[in-house]
């Protein structure tokens, strides 16, 4: 009998505002074991039951994606997973006239999704929607992307950049590919992503053994990414943040889960060998006495940072030149307080 509870994502939203080789400046993960995590992840049994979370934040992504009115002949999919975008794409959801429904596949001629792990990428090969949307599978790596200059009309990307080492270079790559004023529209985990199970493993760890090992990756805070979207050569940026909020029964359900997504610990330096089992039990206690839920479940919480970045292009809107304003913004507020 599965202990694995699947309920109604609980999302809190608020906005912010805001090919070639190439060795990663910033060694942060080891990208063959993270190579392997997504091939175990792609072969075990449960690897479909825990598509619940990436579909969500596909789904999101793609209702970002249908704000962008234009068609797309040719889209790079990075980290795709099985397919989780394109499945997304074809979802019929309402368009951007009233009263109207559409695909976002339908303005897209050529998805090309590209992925790490070859059997994650052709779990699905054989699954009916594959007919329904032009597809090219490429196993690539994210950090060197292997396509000509100016070669895309967008690039998405849901729940993989969080493991790129060198994510500055690789959004100067995705910058490389893309048309200019074409669209690198992302999602990415970052910030406090399951601060719930980072700090009760560390208490745990410390407690047990006097000292902490990195047991959840680092990741990316959201006031950084606008930055390295700067530095990289985008521009009219847009950053929103979603709390994903995901109740299980117990922190071994939440583990199991991480481990089926493929979502394994892979930074270097870390302590070698599974999680003891004392370790794991205190951990248990102190997750349900910090952070417990008053049905007994235990949340774990997913930040995911949703990007919108333009490569510059000639015709695009531009800022106006300090100074060039016709009206005085103190004058506006003081005639808005004397009404």
């Amino acid at each position: 009998m599965s202990h694995r509870l699947k309920p109604p994502l609980s999302v809190r939203r608020y906005a912010t505002a805001s090919s070639r080789p190439h060795t990663p400046g910033f060694q942060v993960f080891n990208r063959h074991t993270k190579l392997l995590q997504r091939e175990r992840a792609a072969r075990s049994p449960l690897s479909r039951t825990t598509d619940y979370l990436r579909d969500h934040v596909a789904n999101d992504l793609v209702e970002r994606l249908l704000l962008i009115n234009r068609k797309y002949p040719r889209v790079l999919d990075l980290g795709a997973g099985p397919g989780y975008i394109a499945k997304a794409l074809l979802t019929p959801r309402q368009g951007v006239e009233e009263g109207m429904t559409e695909r976002v596949s339908d303005r897209i001629e050529t998805l090309v999704a590209g992925e790490l792990s070859p059997t994650l990428l052709h779990r699905d090969d054989a699954e009916p929607w594959n007919k329904e949307i032009a597809i090219e599978r490429v196993v690539l790596d994210e950090e060197a992307l292997p396509f000509e200059d100016n070669s895309f009309d967008a690039v998405v990307s849901s729940g993989s950049m969080h493991w790129i080492n060198d994510l500055p270079q690789a959004l100067r790559e995705v910058n490389r590919v893309l048309k200019p004023d074409a669209p690198l529209v992302a999602a990415m985990f970052g910030g406090d992503t399951l601060y719930e199970l980072r700090t009760s493993l560390q208490l745990a760890e410390q407690e047990r053994h006097g000292g902490v090992s990195p047991r959840v990756s680092p990741l990316a805070d959201t006031r950084d990414v606008g930055g390295l979207l700067d530095k990289a050569g985008f521009s009219l940026l847009t950053i929103d943040v979603d709390d994903v909020v995901i109740d299980f029964p117990d922190s071994f359900a939440l583990m199991m889960d991480l481990q089926a997504m493929g979502e394994g610990n892979a930074v270097l330096g870390r302590k070698q060998g599974q999680i003891s089992r004392d370790v794991l039990m205190a951990a248990e206690g102190i997750y349900r006495q910090l952070h417990g839920n008053t049905d007994d479940t235990l949340p774990a919480t997913f930040r995911i940072i949703y990007i919108i970045g333009w490569k510059k292009a000639e015709n695009q809107p531009k800022p106006l030149e300090r100074g060039s304003a016709q009206f005085s913004l103190k004058d506006v507020l003081e005639g808005d307080k004397k009404k």
